[in-house]
């Protein structure tokens, strides 16, 4: 017997973001209303939604992939605060500063030909 979705299959088919946090007792996914689209997570990450992200994961069941999405997101949120002269959180700094491997703001020198 086959038990049912709890996600009815009209909604499988786009992008789900989920936000690995690091709390007092463990690490763990944050819960969420049917999953997350690109532009909320970024807006909830930029207003503090999140205290301590390890990790952002993305998946897509209708078409059966998933992926570690956070160094695309920390690349957005950084262009987003640079663009946008955003103050963040210590905690939001050091999640994009950990994915990227360096300060943020700091361009990488490009190498000589």
């Amino acid at each position: 017997m086959v038990s049912p979705s709890i996600i009815p299959n009209d909604r499988l088919d786009k992008d789900f973001y989920l936000v690995l946090e690091d709390f007092r007792s463990g690490a763990a996914f944050r819960e969420t209303d049917e999953g997350v689209d690109y532009p909320t997570l970024i807006t909830d990450l930029l207003s503090g939604q999140y205290d301590q992200v390890l990790r952002v994961v993305a998946f897509n069941p209708a078409e059966g992939w998933s992926r570690d999405a956070s160094e695309d997101v920390a690349r957005d949120l950084e262009r987003r605060i640079s663009a946008e002269g955003r103050e963040v959180s210590d905690t939001l700094k050091d999640f994009i500063e950990s994915q990227l491997g360096r300060k943020m703001g700091v361009q990488l020198a490009l190498p000589l030909s």
